[in-house]
């Protein structure tokens, strides 16, 4: 009995230690992978990265703005733009040159130029771009950088032998705001409408700050799942990111 009773504490320890190493092994420690003047990639998953540019603004200063690479099989598809042609030319040359990635699209998520700034470059190569309906006439009508392919509602592209989601869930930041969702690795590009953990409300100039509230706790039951949210400006997280901009936005009774 006792050897019995031996043997199996030896087999539940080794379970154990595999178990961590199994863990150790498959966790991801985020990395900069590129770094000028202009823009900063970070991967931060086997397959994702967040890139980074600046915008000089003259409410806020020198701005960061986010947005978000996916991959596999040496595809790729870009969330937002960087806010330069500068920016833009180094991100497709790094992805193409250093990667050898084809880039599928690149999905402006909603009608400011830290969203499609760099869109002409994206042309200029002949990368699809894509873009909620409104987001193209917004575009439009400030004489911004249009993009070329509309959709309503949601929108789905393949990249490698996966996919990705964009859908538009309702007001918040702007009328046009989307997020795009990368489900092999339970990934949510937030934009704008996602705020960064301790962050104030910043713009609000082309807003809907009633819907606000609303329009994320839609996103967070849209997307149960998701892992890492990553905010058009400031730190990435998890989906407590979700939580804080729900209670920021939520209507005082």
């Amino acid at each position: 009995m006792k050897v019995i009773i031996k043997t199996s504490l030896i087999i539940l320890f080794s379970l154990a230690i595999l178990n961590c190493s199994a863990q150790k092994s498959t966790s991801f420690k985020p990395r900069v992978v590129y770094k000028t003047d202009d823009l900063l990639i970070t991967q931060i998953s086997k397959n994702s990265f967040e890139h980074t540019s600046y915008l000089q603004t003259q409410d806020f200063g020198n701005v960061p703005c986010n947005g978000l690479i996916v991959s596999n099989n040496n595809e790729a598809i870009i969330f937002d733009t960087p806010t330069s042609d500068k920016g833009s030319e180094e991100l497709i040359k790094w992805l193409k040159d250093t990667l050898h990635y084809k880039i599928n699209a690149v999905i402006p998520t909603h009608f400011h130029s830290d969203c499609l700034g760099g869109l002409k470059v994206f042309d200029k190569y002949n990368i699809p771009s894509y873009a909620y309906f409104k987001t193209i006439e917004f575009a439009r009508e400030n004489n911004f950088p249009i993009p070329k392919n509309s959709f309503e509602d949601s929108l789905a592209l393949k990249v490698g032998n996966q996919s990705i989601i964009a859908k538009f869930l309702g007001e918040g930041h702007t009328r046009d705001n989307i997020v795009g969702y990368f489900p092999g690795e339970n990934i949510m590009f937030g934009g704008c409408l996602i705020k960064e953990l301790n962050a104030n409300k910043g713009y609000l100039g082309d807003s809907n700050v009633d819907a606000w509230s609303d329009t994320v706790e839609k996103v967070k039951k849209e997307f149960p799942n998701v892992k890492i949210v990553i905010p058009g400006h400031g730190e990435y997280g998890n989906k407590n990111l979700l939580d804080y901009t729900i209670k920021l936005f939520k209507p005082e009774k």
